[in-house]
């Protein structure tokens, strides 16, 4: 037993720097910033917005979300994303309700661009890609996925929110818009 009390008058000092240094982690009460989220968010992004280029020129079909069938705008965001193992709601209004906002002038490649195209709040959604250009299943009169440039006065009038889809977020799955995806 005497030969313990030296071992345990060690291990004292030391269990208690550990228990501070695990104490100060927690003492702060700052939010993290994206840089300190898990890097797979950020590739899972990336990976979509160019996912999401590869499919220019696929049909558009309101209420369609594959290649095979072809796409409405919530229906290729939807498809982009659960290739990347994100679970995405599958209508516009609930994207634009349920993502983390992020300013206008912070998207990056892989947020999620909604516009009000009918005269109401996200109406369309588009897959941002970088240098001001989205993705998107715009309508049936163009008939196809195509990429688009904000800097176009249509679109940059109509632009409303950016979102950022985040595979560590639950989020449901609950319909309580539609999927418009309609030009006036």
């Amino acid at each position: 037993m005497n030969h313990i009390r030296p071992l345990l008058r060690l291990l004292k000092p030391i269990a208690l720097l550990v228990i501070v240094a695990q104490l100060s982690g927690c003492a702060t009460n700052e939010k993290p910033h994206l840089s300190a989220l898990p890097t797979d968010i950020t590739a899972a992004n990336r990976q979509a917005a160019n996912d999401a280029v590869q499919l220019q020129g696929q049909p558009y079909v309101w209420g369609g979300e594959s290649p095979i069938e072809g796409f409405d705008c919530s229906g290729l965001v939807y498809y982009v994303y659960n290739k990347q193992g994100v679970r995405l709601p599958r209508d516009t209004w609930s994207l634009a309700n349920q993502l983390p906002s992020v300013q206008i002038n912070q998207r990056q490649p892989g947020d999620l661009v909604f516009f009000n195209t009918t005269s109401k709040p996200f109406s369309h959604v588009g897959i941002y890609v970088g240098e001001d250009r989205f993705v998107h299943a715009p309508s049936s009169r163009t008939g196809r996925v195509m990429m688009s440039d904000l800097k176009q006065a249509y679109w940059r009038e109509r632009l409303v929110a950016v979102r950022r889809p985040q595979s560590h977020r639950p989020l449901s799955f609950n319909a309580a818009g539609n999927n418009t995806c309609l030009l006036n």
